[in-house]
């Protein structure tokens, strides 16, 4: 395995009352094996290609000469999308992006994500339109917010750089058919490339809709999928597998009120991930009344706010942690001018964060709060492709034990017809 999953400290033992009831465990973990043959049958019947994408070789060659086009010619890829359409991309992108550096060669990936309009202003404003590519990202083809963005920055560059350069600085990605983005780029003669009309956005991170960018950013795409790919064939030969303990655990910790579902990395690169798992987990699983709440947090950023809460507030999380091998990693600390530091003697950057880790994970357990820990040796492709797809896999399981739909979004249709007729209407706050 890529990683290490250990449930040992959120059950009854360790965690005492509030911990899970290892029978009632047991029973969900038996009714995995009815939900992966479940899966096991769309996977057979490619009737859900999420279950197939990561085995995948065929679409790769597509995806790495797009990026290739992209990178020869623009300094700057801005990805416009909401939700699934970015924070796949974004959570990849992070093993390869430093922040903190403008890049002198090679080609910086932004995501635009919000309809800020503060936000948009500052990034049009900011860009050097003539080494811009703008790669719109909506499944529909018809999200209000990216269309939006969209016509904003086609105006934008048809004003400093002629009507002509949009087909040159514009590409899209959208469900094949007629839909309003495949209109707009053929008016313009943009390219547009099919999103995979039977994966949701936010499952669509190990497709076009996440691998371009992050190929662009510089990630390993092959690797993406390979780790991916080790973790589905692990699922389906093995009796009980690491993302249906996982979801099992997930069952028996809702019945003891833990309705809150806390995923903690303590890596600074994982921080965009804990974001495409929340939406992953909340928009596959809130529905008919069920579900747990996913809240990211990051260590050891969040020891010094949200682990009060986690610690002494309501009994009702269910802790993750992902810890990552730092001993000995990063700067060399230099001797402390302060007796009251010798502590930090002699030590590492790396060796301070794996102490903070190591101590979350020991005052979480002694305050009985369950909690599971993933262990990596190293933050690699492999490795985010395999914690990708553990946690799609354990949110596909864990639907199927709810009796949801993990594909579906029914509650937020509402809030989008209203957008529009407030708009329609010209009615505001």
């Amino acid at each position: 395995m890529i990683y290490k999953h250990d449930i040992s400290r959120a059950f009854g033992a360790i965690a005492g009352k509030d911990g899970a009831d290892k029978e009632v465990f047991a029973r969900a973990l038996e009714e995995t094996t009815k939900a992966i043959a479940v899966l096991r049958k769309h996977r057979q019947t490619d009737t859900w290609p999420i279950l197939t994408v990561a085995e995948r070789t065929d679409d790769l060659p597509l995806i790495e000469q797009t990026a290739k086009r992209i990178t020869d010619h623009f300094a700057t890829l801005v990805v416009i999308g909401m939700g699934g359409s970015s924070r796949g991309g974004k959570a990849l992108g992070a093993l390869k992006e430093n922040p903190f550096v403008r890049k002198t060669s090679g080609t910086t990936v932004h995501f635009v994500d919000n309809i800020d309009p503060n936000t948009s202003d500052q990034l049009l404003t900011s860009l050097d339109l003539k080494s811009t590519l703008f790669l719109a990202i909506s499944k529909s083809g018809d999200t209000a917010e990216t269309l939006t963005h969209l016509l904003v920055c086609i105006g934008e560059v048809a004003k400093q750089l002629g009507p002509e350069a949009v087909r040159k600085h514009f590409m899209a990605i959208a469900n094949p058919g007629d839909n309003t983005l495949r209109r707009i780029a053929t008016l313009h003669g943009f390219t547009v490339l099919d999103h995979d009309p039977d994966i949701g956005g936010r499952f669509a991170a190990l497709t076009i809709v996440g691998l371009l960018p992050a190929k662009v950013a510089g990630v390993d795409i092959e690797a993406i999928r390979s780790g991916a790919n080790n973790i589905m064939q692990h699922t389906f030969s093995q009796a009980m597998s690491e993302p249906a303990r996982g979801a099992a655990l997930h069952i028996a910790l809702m019945e003891r009120g833990k309705s809150v579902a806390v995923l903690m990395p303590y890596c600074d690169r994982l921080a965009p991930f804990t974001g495409w798992y929340q939406q992953l987990w909340a928009e596959s699983l809130g529905k008919k009344g069920k579900g747990s709440t996913p809240l990211a947090s990051l260590g050891a950023l969040d020891q010094h706010s949200m682990l009060q809460l986690y610690l002494n507030g309501p009994r009702d999380k269910f802790m993750t942690l992902i810890l990552l091998a730092q001993t000995g990693k990063g700067a060399a600390i230099p001797q402390p001018p302060d007796a009251r530091l010798a502590y930090l003697q002699g030590h590492t950057v790396g060796d301070l964060m794996d102490s903070e880790q190591r101590a979350t994970a020991e005052t979480l357990t002694r305050s009985r709060c369950p909690l599971r820990l993933f262990t990596l040796s190293a933050l690699n492709e492999d490795a985010m492709g395999a914690l990708m797809m553990h946690f799609m896999l354990e949110t596909m399981i864990t639907a199927q034990l709810l009796n949801v739909n993990a594909f579906d979004q029914p509650a937020v249709e509402e809030s989008k017809r209203l957008a529009r007729e407030y708009l329609m209407n010209a009615k505001a706050f």
